[in-house]
């Protein structure tokens, strides 16, 4: 998958996607938003930001979830929010992914795998998140690490870095940083400076510098924007996923 060079916009770019405005797949399993055009949903205007094309939002219900399937040529991110995700794939790996755990999949030349909520009595509700790769047609790979002891000492935390964050999963991609964080009521972290940057509010809420209060399930897709400061509210704090890329995917 080809991308663009480094943007260079002559204005900041701030644009705010609320949580109910997403695509909306709801099946007897599987309830799922999705920021961009993904499966039958389709707008040619809303592909991807920067180099992130799925963002995926998903609730499945208990003894259900997504059976064997196929991917190939991307990397494929996976944070739970609540309860677990048992995942199995065909190179081997299996295990329980619950919130604070990373997991990167490289599909690579191809891969098979099931992402299943092996709870009888809780739903799971997750984030999955996809980039490509920097070269495709590599061995499949796969990683999971445990960063909640990062998360607690606050601020933002890198969960998957193409660049060789300390203490974050490796991502075959070099344009490309994944930051959490677990902002306590009343917290201040800043927005990284990148070209493309994508903030998503999982819990809480927060308000983001020059563009107002964002609620759980809202987004923020900045373009040149600068850095910008994101304070959590006083009472409930919030939970953020942001994604930092230097450049984007070609329309």
């Amino acid at each position: 998958m080809r991308t663009e060079s480094r943007h260079e916009a002559t204005h900041p770019i701030v644009d705010i996607r609320r949580g109910d405005e997403r695509f909306h797949t709801r099946i007897d399993w599987l309830d799922s938003r999705h920021s961009f055009s993904f499966s039958h949903h389709y707008d040619p205007s809303n592909t991807h930001h920067g180099l992130l094309l799925v963002h995926n939002d998903d609730v499945v219900k208990p003894d259900t979830g997504f059976r064997t399937h196929p991917h190939r040529d991307m990397e494929i991110v996976t944070w739970v929010l609540d309860g677990e995700l048992e995942h199995k794939d065909s190179e081997g790996h299996s295990g329980i992914i619950y919130p604070g755990l990373a997991q990167r999949m490289s599909a690579g030349t191809g891969i098979w795998h099931s992402e299943m909520n092996p709870k009888d009595d809780k739903d799971v509700h997750f984030i999955q998140m996809w980039v490509p790769p920097d070269q495709e047609r590599v061995t499949p790979g796969y990683e999971q690490l445990d960063i909640n002891g990062e998360l607690n000492k606050g601020g933002l935390v890198p969960i998957v870095s193409g660049r060789g964050h300390h203490a974050a999963i490796s991502i075959r991609q070099q344009g490309a940083v994944l930051w959490g964080g677990r902002l306590r009521p009343g917290d201040t972290v800043t927005v990284p400076d990148a070209p493309y940057v994508h903030v998503f509010i999982a819990k809480g809420s927060a308000e983001l510098e020059e563009a107002g209060r964002l609620l759980a399930g809202d987004a923020a897709r900045l373009t040149a924007a600068g850095a910008r400061r994101l304070s959590a509210d006083t009472a409930l704090g919030a939970e953020v996923l942001i994604w930092e890329t230097n450049e984007a995917l070609e329309s």
